[in-house]
């Protein structure tokens, strides 16, 4: 995950939480991509203390450095070797037909384009590779790049011998759909023109109640005006949806109990609150203890090293790269 701004409540329901519930059950690897984030980053010292802060998030969220490796990606060097070598094994066109490429820099048309932001999908195929990963849980907008990932390694093991484990796109468990409070139409989003509409895990406890007091519902007062009908009534879906991934019910089970959007605002924001308030808290006690915080990472960039390590030797004996030491 990249570390360019806060996490709001989309990305915990709709993945995060699934990565904890997950973490016990596969030998999973969570990387800050800090270096994907100097494609979008310009001004010093901003991802230092954005790395820092997703850190604290991803173990208050609950990821347990003890079960789960969570480390920076700046930190194991190995990334960028791999991350030229896997320059080297794509193509010119398979790059350029990347659409997220197209996408990002079609948005950024007036600013500077850089060249990282084209080539990053070797670096992204470098991040999995090292890991020798069966499985990358992905999101629709992420399987064309697994896809250039297991090319890469396909051309690069038939050119030198058998290195890399293919790895598979699997989709994860669903999880809540989260959209804007103030557009129900559009995923919650922390690039939105104003903040009213996403709600972050680090906003205090008055911001989150004042953005879902204000969401975005309908002119509907009939007896049934609180209904779980998204086509409809997104805005009143939207909220029905959030309540019940906080609460462990169904949409139409929250619906049930209203028949005013007002206590529904109000009952929504508090069933976030009781469940991002230990987050929050967290997140503070980790920021305030920055060595702490600084050992957890040092840990997990031990075990990444260990294994990606083991992956890049793996790859420079088989390409026939002299070794360091030839004759130690």
């Amino acid at each position: 995950m990249q570390p360019t701004g806060d996490v709001h409540l989309g990305n915990y329901l709709g993945a995060l939480r699934n990565w904890v519930a997950g973490q016990h059950t596969c030998d999973a690897f969570h990387g800050i991509v800090d270096l994907h984030a100097l494609t979008v980053t310009e001004e010093p010292d901003v991802l230092g203390r954005n790395t820092m802060s997703l850190a604290a998030m991803f173990f208050a969220i609950g990821l347990d450095p003890d079960v789960a490796t969570i480390f920076v990606q700046s930190h194991v060097p190995e990334h960028s070797q791999l991350g030229w070598i896997m320059e080297c094994t794509v193509s010119y066109g398979e790059l350029s037909r990347m659409t997220q490429f197209k996408d990002k820099a079609a948005k950024r048309q007036q600013d500077f384009v850089s060249a990282g932001l084209f080539t990053y999908p070797a670096l992204q195929a470098a991040d999995i590779l090292l890991y020798d990963a069966n499985e990358v849980p992905i999101g629709d907008d992420q399987r064309q790049h697994v896809e250039i990932t297991r090319d890469a390694a396909i051309r690069f093991n038939h050119r030198f011998g058998e290195t890399f484990v293919l790895p598979e796109a699997v989709t994860p468990a669903a999880g809540a759909r989260v959209m804007s409070l103030q557009d129900p139409t559009s995923k919650m989003s922390k690039s939105d023109d104003s903040d009213a509409g996403c709600v972050y895990l680090v906003d205090d406890p008055a911001a989150v109640m004042k953005k879902f007091k204000r969401a975005v519902t309908d002119s509907d007062t009939g007896p049934d005006a609180v209904r779980y009908d998204r086509a409809e009534k997104p805005g009143v879906a939207n909220l029905l949806e959030i309540n019940a991934a906080v609460t462990g019910r169904t949409p139409q089970a929250v619906a049930d109990d209203y028949e005013q959007y007002g206590r529904l605002k109000v009952d929504t924001g508090e069933a976030v609150l009781a469940v991002l308030d230990p987050i929050r808290l967290r997140h503070h006690e980790l920021l305030d203890d920055p060595g702490e915080l600084a050992r957890l990472l040092r840990v997990g960039a031990d075990k990444a090293r260990e294994v990606a390590s083991a992956t890049l030797a793996r790859a420079h004996a088989h390409i026939g790269l002299l070794p360091a030491h030839p004759f130690s």
